[in-house]
């Protein structure tokens, strides 16, 4: 598609208008509950790490109607509020399930889907839609946007199409018309933008939460009569031409309901709750970590990688700043010979061990190794006091992109140790079987999840 197409936005808010549950494959279905599983699971993970906590109590002192969770700390309020505070904690561990072209596709759009389906009493079909809608939109949008390497990101992804996923997922349950998403859309889109600058800190995760209150929020405003540019898209100075220039595919973005990116290529499910880049260094490590009885004997450590200037960092100040470096990653493997949540806590961080590992961490940033998650590969090499030299690479994580996807059983391994941080054992299995058969769940139903993870 050579030309910018007049009506581009209208037509794509025809396609989501019309996509209901009765339209969604099996396999759609069936990849959606498993997502949003993930989403829940990293979510009750995460609620209690001090970023979400100081923002729970924020929100809380803000008052709201009672009618929508905060996960993990035993309150309700406002569906904007708790869509705000939900995507911080579902965010956090940067956990969530990893898609191409990148983006946290998960944590701007279920908080806000589950803040209204509570308010609205909403079944477990409406949640699957308006979820498929939400991530289907921001996957579209990704692809379009040609932008697949970390390198070229002039702001976090899920802070430019976060938004409009949780507008499009909250227009579903608001039963809105093609014209009123049009608007919800072009409200959103003047509330886009997150700075890279901020990846490392408490702030990073706050991009997914307030695409999850301002998506939500822009449709709720939009449901009332209030307007923005119904042509957001296409039209000068817009969202297009301002967050993705002359390389945006319009063609690409009005696939959406031909094929279906959840599918095609999928998601991926971290298995490290860390940047997704890392997760190539750390594996080689712990190839590397099984073969040594212990770290003591390594002299240096020698890590290639693609060019990634944000995830270069020698010497983390916090587990949030850790979760960005290929070095406290691979130091803390070899350290460990395991990477897990509390990896990343600030008391982790601070050990001298692993500070004296890092001091021997040397990184080369590799022009010639490709910066797009489906072609890049990181090569570890350890030096030991004896003079040997060890070395692992990985280009292939488990459950890539091209390779088997993580199976159900693996999957389930990561999902109990994440809802296992603050729930019984038995509140973690009713958790799994209701998620499992979303889709026959009516609101009474939903009702229970939320009180289960709240």
């Amino acid at each position: 598609m050579d030309k910018t197409p007049p009506q581009a936005t209208a037509a794509l808010c025809q396609t989501l208008t019309r996509m209901t549950f009765a339209s969604l494959s099996d396999e759609v279905v069936t990849v959606a509950k498993r997502v949003i599983l993930d989403g829940l699971a990293v979510a009750v993970a995460g609620a209690k790490e001090p970023g979400p906590t100081i923002a729970a109590a924020h929100v809380n002192s803000q008052g709201g109607k009672e009618t929508a969770t905060v996960i993990g700390h035993g309150f309700r309020t406002s569906p904007v509020l708790a869509a705000y505070a939900n995507g911080i904690a579902m965010h956090v561990l940067d956990y969530e399930p990893m898609w191409s072209p990148p983006t946290h596709a998960t944590s701007p759009t279920l908080p806000a889907i589950l803040a209204l389906a509570e308010e609205r009493h909403s079944s477990g079909r409406e949640i699957i839609t308006a979820f498929v809608k939400g991530c289907e939109l921001q996957g579209h949008i990704r692809l379009a946007s040609h932008q697949y390497a970390p390198a070229e990101f002039s702001v976090h992804p899920p802070s430019s199409v976060g938004l409009m996923g949780a507008a499009a997922a909250a227009a579903h349950l608001l039963e809105l018309d093609q014209e009123q998403l049009q608007h919800a859309l072009g409200i959103s889109a003047s509330r886009a933008g997150g700075l890279m600058a901020n990846v490392g800190t408490m702030a990073k995760a706050t991009h997914c939460g307030w695409a999850a209150f301002s998506g939500l929020d822009a449709a709720l405003l939009a449901s009332r009569g209030f307007t923005g540019n119904p042509t957001v898209f296409e039209a000068p100075n817009g969202y297009v031409e301002h967050f993705f220039g002359k390389q945006f595919q319009y063609d690409e973005l009005l696939r959406l309901g031909q094929s279906y990116r959840m599918v095609d290529p999928g998601f991926v499910m971290k298995m490290f709750p860390c940047q997704y880049g890392t997760h190539f260094g750390i594996l080689a490590a712990l190839e590397l970590r099984r073969q040594i009885a212990s770290p003591d004997p390594i002299r240096a450590i020698h890590i290639t990688a693609p060019v990634m200037p944000y995830v270069d960092r020698p010497a983390p100040h916090s587990g949030l700043d850790g979760k960005f470096s290929f070095q406290y990653t691979v130091a803390a493997a070899l350290l460990d010979g395991e990477v897990s949540i509390r990896t990343f806590s600030d008391d982790y961080c601070a050990r001298p061990a692993l500070a004296a590992l890092l001091s021997r961490t040397h990184l080369t940033q590799d022009e010639t190794i490709p910066g797009v998650l489906e072609k890049m590969w990181v090569d570890v090499a350890v030096e030991l006091q004896d003079g040997r030299r060890l070395t692992a690479r990985c280009d292939d994580p488990q459950g890539f992109w091209g390779r088997p996807p993580l199976t159900r059983d693996d999957h389930l391994i990561k999902i109990r140790d994440c809802l296992g941080v603050h729930l019984t054992e038995e509140h973690t299995q009713h958790c799994i079987q209701l998620v499992e058969r979303l889709e026959t769940l009516e609101d009474s139903q939903i009702a229970q999840l939320m009180d289960l993870i709240g």
